[in-house]
Protein backbone atom coordinates (compact mmCIF):
# COMPACT_ATOMS: atom_id res chain seq x y z
CA UNK A 1 0.00 0.00 0.00
CA UNK A 2 1.29 3.06 -0.96
CA UNK A 3 2.59 5.30 1.85
CA UNK A 4 0.21 8.69 2.50
CA UNK A 5 3.12 11.91 1.91
CA UNK A 6 3.86 14.55 4.57
CA UNK A 7 5.36 17.85 3.48
CA UNK A 8 6.96 20.17 6.49
CA UNK A 9 7.77 23.14 5.65
CA UNK A 10 10.96 24.72 7.57
CA UNK A 11 12.14 21.49 7.90
CA UNK A 12 15.92 22.24 8.17
CA UNK A 13 15.80 22.69 12.03
CA UNK A 14 13.71 23.05 14.91
CA UNK A 15 10.05 21.73 15.03
CA UNK A 16 10.34 21.57 11.40
CA UNK A 17 12.92 18.94 11.60
CA UNK A 18 11.24 17.29 14.69
CA UNK A 19 8.11 16.99 13.34
CA UNK A 20 9.85 15.29 9.83
CA UNK A 21 11.46 12.37 12.22
CA UNK A 22 7.92 11.79 13.80
CA UNK A 23 6.21 11.75 10.75
CA UNK A 24 8.39 9.27 9.19
CA UNK A 25 8.43 7.41 12.36
CA UNK A 26 4.41 7.43 11.87
CA UNK A 27 4.71 5.66 8.59
CA UNK A 28 4.70 8.59 7.00
CA UNK A 29 6.78 9.30 3.25
CA UNK A 30 8.08 12.90 4.66
CA UNK A 31 8.85 15.75 2.18
CA UNK A 32 11.18 18.60 3.77
CA UNK A 33 10.93 22.11 2.56
CA UNK A 34 13.41 24.58 3.51
CA UNK A 35 15.95 27.41 2.11
CA UNK A 36 19.34 25.99 3.28
CA UNK A 37 19.64 22.73 1.43
CA UNK A 38 22.49 21.42 2.98
CA UNK A 39 21.09 21.51 6.02
CA UNK A 40 17.92 20.08 5.23
CA UNK A 41 19.30 17.11 2.98
CA UNK A 42 21.01 16.27 6.07
CA UNK A 43 17.99 15.90 7.92
CA UNK A 44 16.20 14.24 5.14
CA UNK A 45 18.74 11.80 5.04
CA UNK A 46 18.73 10.87 8.97
CA UNK A 47 14.63 10.38 8.61
CA UNK A 48 14.52 9.03 5.27
CA UNK A 49 12.66 11.79 3.63
CA UNK A 50 12.90 13.41 0.34
CA UNK A 51 14.66 17.13 0.56
CA UNK A 52 13.16 20.14 -1.75
CA UNK A 53 14.24 23.66 -1.81
CA UNK A 54 11.81 25.78 -0.76
CA UNK A 55 11.87 29.34 0.00
CA UNK A 56 8.01 30.16 0.93
CA UNK A 57 8.32 34.19 0.37
CA UNK A 58 9.00 33.52 -3.18
CA UNK A 59 5.97 32.26 -5.25
CA UNK A 60 8.20 31.16 -7.99
CA UNK A 61 9.72 28.86 -4.96
CA UNK A 62 6.90 27.61 -3.62
CA UNK A 63 5.16 26.69 -6.93
CA UNK A 64 8.02 24.76 -8.48
CA UNK A 65 8.08 22.79 -4.88
CA UNK A 66 4.73 22.20 -5.53
CA UNK A 67 5.23 21.13 -8.94
CA UNK A 68 7.48 18.20 -8.07
CA UNK A 69 4.87 16.32 -5.81
CA UNK A 70 2.43 13.71 -6.82
CA UNK A 71 0.03 13.24 -4.10
CA UNK A 72 -0.21 15.32 -0.64
CA UNK A 73 -2.29 13.92 2.40
CA UNK A 74 -0.92 16.27 5.40
CA UNK A 75 0.77 19.81 5.07
CA UNK A 76 2.61 21.07 8.16
CA UNK A 77 2.75 25.02 7.71
CA UNK A 78 5.63 25.54 10.57
CA UNK A 79 8.03 28.00 8.08
CA UNK A 80 8.19 31.26 10.31
CA UNK A 81 9.73 33.19 12.80
CA UNK A 82 10.43 36.67 15.03
CA UNK A 83 13.04 39.79 14.16
CA UNK A 84 13.35 41.60 17.11
CA UNK A 85 11.69 42.89 20.16
CA UNK A 86 11.37 46.92 19.64
CA UNK A 87 8.22 48.78 20.81
CA UNK A 88 5.67 50.02 18.11
CA UNK A 89 7.51 53.64 18.32
CA UNK A 90 10.82 51.99 17.06
CA UNK A 91 9.84 49.47 14.76
CA UNK A 92 11.58 48.12 11.53
CA UNK A 93 9.44 47.95 9.15
CA UNK A 94 11.42 45.58 6.92
CA UNK A 95 11.87 43.22 10.32
CA UNK A 96 7.79 43.42 9.98
CA UNK A 97 7.65 42.79 6.39
CA UNK A 98 10.26 39.69 7.01
CA UNK A 99 7.50 38.18 9.42
CA UNK A 100 4.60 38.80 7.42
CA UNK A 101 6.13 37.28 4.35
CA UNK A 102 7.41 34.44 6.03
CA UNK A 103 4.52 33.52 8.41
CA UNK A 104 1.62 34.88 6.94
CA UNK A 105 1.89 34.84 3.03
CA UNK A 106 4.14 31.65 3.43
CA UNK A 107 1.27 29.87 5.03
CA UNK A 108 -0.83 31.47 2.41
CA UNK A 109 0.88 30.61 -0.72
CA UNK A 110 1.62 26.98 0.31
CA UNK A 111 -1.86 26.14 1.24
CA UNK A 112 -3.38 27.59 -1.50
CA UNK A 113 -0.26 25.77 -3.60
CA UNK A 114 -1.32 22.24 -1.97
CA UNK A 115 -4.95 22.15 -1.54
CA UNK A 116 -5.89 20.60 -4.45
CA UNK A 117 -3.73 17.54 -3.94
CA UNK A 118 -4.93 17.69 -0.33
CA UNK A 119 -8.60 17.23 -1.08
CA UNK A 120 -8.32 15.14 -3.96
CA UNK A 121 -6.24 12.38 -1.12
CA UNK A 122 -9.77 11.95 0.37
CA UNK A 123 -8.87 12.83 3.72
CA UNK A 124 -6.00 16.20 3.73
CA UNK A 125 -5.00 17.66 6.81
CA UNK A 126 -3.47 21.36 7.12
CA UNK A 127 -1.35 21.69 10.20
CA UNK A 128 -0.32 25.09 11.10
CA UNK A 129 2.38 25.81 13.68
CA UNK A 130 1.56 29.43 15.09
CA UNK A 131 2.39 30.28 18.63
CA UNK A 132 0.78 31.31 21.87
CA UNK A 133 1.44 34.95 20.49
CA UNK A 134 -1.26 34.22 17.78
CA UNK A 135 -3.52 34.95 21.17
CA UNK A 136 -1.84 37.29 23.01
CA UNK A 137 0.08 40.61 22.84
CA UNK A 138 3.24 41.48 24.95
CA UNK A 139 5.52 44.63 24.85
CA UNK A 140 8.30 44.80 22.23
CA UNK A 141 6.45 41.81 20.76
CA UNK A 142 4.02 43.67 18.12
CA UNK A 143 5.63 43.03 14.86
CA UNK A 144 5.42 38.91 15.73
CA UNK A 145 2.25 39.58 17.80
CA UNK A 146 0.68 40.94 14.25
CA UNK A 147 1.84 38.32 12.55
CA UNK A 148 1.21 35.53 14.33
CA UNK A 149 -2.88 36.39 14.67
CA UNK A 150 -2.96 36.90 11.02
CA UNK A 151 -2.08 33.27 10.39
CA UNK A 152 -4.34 31.79 12.70
CA UNK A 153 -6.73 34.31 11.17
CA UNK A 154 -6.11 32.85 7.66
CA UNK A 155 -5.82 29.11 8.96
CA UNK A 156 -8.97 29.20 11.21
CA UNK A 157 -10.70 30.83 8.31
CA UNK A 158 -9.84 27.87 6.08
CA UNK A 159 -11.65 25.44 8.49
CA UNK A 160 -14.82 27.34 7.76
CA UNK A 161 -14.27 27.23 3.68
CA UNK A 162 -13.56 24.18 3.36
CA UNK A 163 -16.20 22.70 5.67
CA UNK A 164 -17.54 20.03 3.88
CA UNK A 165 -14.89 18.76 2.31
CA UNK A 166 -12.73 15.65 3.17
CA UNK A 167 -9.47 17.88 4.73
CA UNK A 168 -8.80 18.63 8.27
CA UNK A 169 -7.69 21.51 9.95
CA UNK A 170 -5.22 21.90 13.06
CA UNK A 171 -3.55 24.83 14.46
CA UNK A 172 -0.77 24.82 16.89
CA UNK A 173 -0.05 26.84 19.13
CA UNK A 174 3.80 26.15 21.68
CA UNK A 175 4.57 28.54 24.17
CA UNK A 176 8.27 28.71 25.04
CA UNK A 177 10.24 26.22 22.80
CA UNK A 178 14.50 26.33 22.99
CA UNK A 179 15.01 26.32 19.33
CA UNK A 180 17.03 28.51 17.36
CA UNK A 181 13.89 30.55 17.41
CA UNK A 182 15.76 33.49 19.85
CA UNK A 183 18.91 33.18 18.15
CA UNK A 184 17.09 34.14 14.94
CA UNK A 185 15.03 37.15 16.41
CA UNK A 186 18.45 38.59 18.56
CA UNK A 187 20.05 38.09 15.27
CA UNK A 188 22.77 35.85 16.65
CA UNK A 189 23.21 37.28 19.45
CA UNK A 190 23.60 33.54 21.51
CA UNK A 191 23.88 35.10 25.16
CA UNK A 192 20.50 37.24 25.06
CA UNK A 193 18.70 33.80 23.25
CA UNK A 194 19.88 31.77 26.40
CA UNK A 195 18.42 34.28 28.60
CA UNK A 196 14.98 33.69 27.56
CA UNK A 197 15.08 30.04 28.71
CA UNK A 198 17.16 30.73 31.60
CA UNK A 199 15.68 29.23 34.97
CA UNK A 200 13.20 27.46 33.12
CA UNK A 201 12.56 23.90 31.23
CA UNK A 202 11.11 24.82 28.06
CA UNK A 203 9.49 22.44 25.63
CA UNK A 204 11.88 20.80 23.07
CA UNK A 205 11.21 20.77 19.12
CA UNK A 206 10.28 16.60 19.85
CA UNK A 207 7.80 17.87 22.21
CA UNK A 208 5.68 19.73 19.95
CA UNK A 209 6.68 17.33 17.14
CA UNK A 210 5.09 14.83 19.02
CA UNK A 211 1.58 16.60 19.49
CA UNK A 212 1.66 17.37 15.56
CA UNK A 213 2.08 13.61 15.07
CA UNK A 214 -0.32 12.93 17.40
CA UNK A 215 -2.87 15.16 15.67
CA UNK A 216 -2.39 14.18 11.77
CA UNK A 217 -2.79 10.12 12.92
CA UNK A 218 -6.37 10.21 14.26
CA UNK A 219 -9.55 8.96 12.91
CA UNK A 220 -10.28 10.58 9.59
CA UNK A 221 -13.66 12.03 11.43
CA UNK A 222 -11.68 13.61 14.35
CA UNK A 223 -10.69 17.33 14.11
CA UNK A 224 -8.48 18.73 16.42
CA UNK A 225 -9.01 22.12 16.16
CA UNK A 226 -6.56 23.98 18.26
CA UNK A 227 -3.70 22.60 20.54
CA UNK A 228 -2.38 25.15 23.18
CA UNK A 229 0.98 23.47 24.60
CA UNK A 230 3.67 25.23 27.06
CA UNK A 231 6.05 24.62 29.86
CA UNK A 232 4.46 23.67 33.16
CA UNK A 233 6.21 26.74 34.58
CA UNK A 234 4.63 29.38 32.00
CA UNK A 235 1.63 30.40 32.36
CA UNK A 236 1.68 33.13 29.48
CA UNK A 237 3.47 34.89 27.37
CA UNK A 238 4.65 37.64 29.91
CA UNK A 239 4.28 35.21 33.44
CA UNK A 240 7.09 32.20 33.81
CA UNK A 241 8.25 30.92 36.98
CA UNK A 242 12.29 31.03 36.60
CA UNK A 243 14.40 28.75 39.31
CA UNK A 244 17.29 31.12 40.53
CA UNK A 245 20.38 30.62 39.21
Amino acid sequence: MEKRVAVVTGASTGIGAATAAALAGAGFAVVLGARRLDRLEAVAERVGGRALELDVTSQESVDAFAGQLDRVDVLVNNAGGALGLDRVDAADVEQWRWMYETNVLGTLRMTKALLPPLVASGDGHVVTVTSIAAVEVYDGGAGYTAAKHAQSALHRTLRGELLGRPVRFTEILPGMVETDFSLTRFDGDADRAAAVYQGIEPLTADDVAEVIAFAVTRPAHVNLDQIVLKPRAQASATRAHREPS
